[in-house]
């Protein structure tokens, strides 16, 4: 069963302002929380759902069956939003709204081999049709590649001795189980330090993941692919779970509000460029001490929106 709660739920779906008549957009639906909240404000609005996992796509069908009518699914990345509206017919919506990261149904379903606590094939495809899996990068990646990912995606300090262990370990046989993987991560580690603090494997398999499923790079262009498609006063908001995440956010949207930005020596403006949103949050909003109390995955959190500016 298709497990997962939502972040920041009421705060991101009422930071979109829904509107009854309007389209807007689920990026990431997971299991479809964000999605039914959205449904439920809507009168004869539209509703697209996109997620490229399957397994997420057939529980937010069923738990958003009494929104048929309204809403519109796709399996698909979220980085292709322009080709899904077009294919669509659509030109403008109304808002869109993405959670990022892996979702709880994924970390917690040994078989996907997301998780470095559970028994299961390295897999970590949030779309189990892609071509390359944590397999792949953990058996075929040079160790220089290695070192990039885990030290640039999971910011581990260890990331040398970690794709070291790697590689030789490798060399005696591949690197098969979430579980094989953990254990010589946890090796790098120094033996003070294997018992403190977050599992030595954490950061390794979230830089990985993150690897596999090409989530960082995506987003920057993406946040403004979605902000052309914003219709004047259309909303964004963004959920994201990491550092690298929100930096990108962040700077996308430090770019799509930036106006002139012609030499301060120059006396009149030449380049005519004009802001296209406004930052709603200039600091993110945070989950409450109650959620994160009932939810400890939403520790992280961190929501910032933006809208559209007018046409001029």
């Amino acid at each position: 069963m298709f497990s997962h709660t939502s972040v920041l739920l009421y705060e991101s779906v009422d930071a979109l302002n829904i509107k009854p008549d309007g389209i807007y957009v689920d990026c990431t639906t997971g299991g479809g929380g964000h999605s039914l909240e959205i449904a439920k404000r809507l009168g004869g609005g539209r509703l697209i759902c996109i997620d490229r996992d399957s397994d997420a796509l057939d529980a937010a069908r069923k738990r958003l069956s009494d929104f048929s009518d309204k809403v519109t699914f796709v399996k698909d990345n979220f980085s292709n939003i322009c080709a899904i509206l077009d294919e669509l017919g659509i030109d403008k919506i109304d808002g869109a709204l993405a959670d990022l990261g892996v979702s709880s149904y994924q970390l917690d379903t040994a078989e996907r081999g997301f998780s470095y606590k559970l028994e299961a094939p390295l897999d970590m495809r949030m779309d189990t049709t892609s071509p390359v899996s944590a397999y792949d990068v953990v058996n075929n990646y040079s160790e220089a590649e290695l070192r990039r990912v885990i030290y640039e995606y999971g910011e581990d300090t260890f990331a040398p001795k970690i794709a070291a262990g790697i590689v030789r370990a490798r060399e005696e046989k591949p690197i098969k189980t979430t579980t094989e993987l953990s254990d010589i991560i946890k090796g790098a580690y120094p033996p003070k330090l294997r018992e403190v603090g977050h599992h030595p494997a954490k950061k390794t398999f979230q830089a990985i993941r993150i690897e596999v499923n090409g989530e960082i790079a995506i987003i920057e262009p993406t946040v403004k692919n979605i902000v052309s498609r914003l219709g004047s006063g259309g909303r964004i908001a963004v959920i994201t779970f990491h550092s690298l995440e929100d930096r990108a956010v962040k700077n996308a949207f430090a770019d799509l509000s930036r106006g002139c930005i012609c030499p301060p020596s120059f006396p009149v403006c030449v380049c005519g460029r004009v802001p296209e949103i406004k930052v709603i949050t200039k600091k993110p909003i945070l989950p409450t001490e109650e959620e994160i109390k009932n939810n400890r995955r939403s520790h992280s959190a961190k929501l910032r929106v933006a809208e559209k500016a007018g046409e001029k």
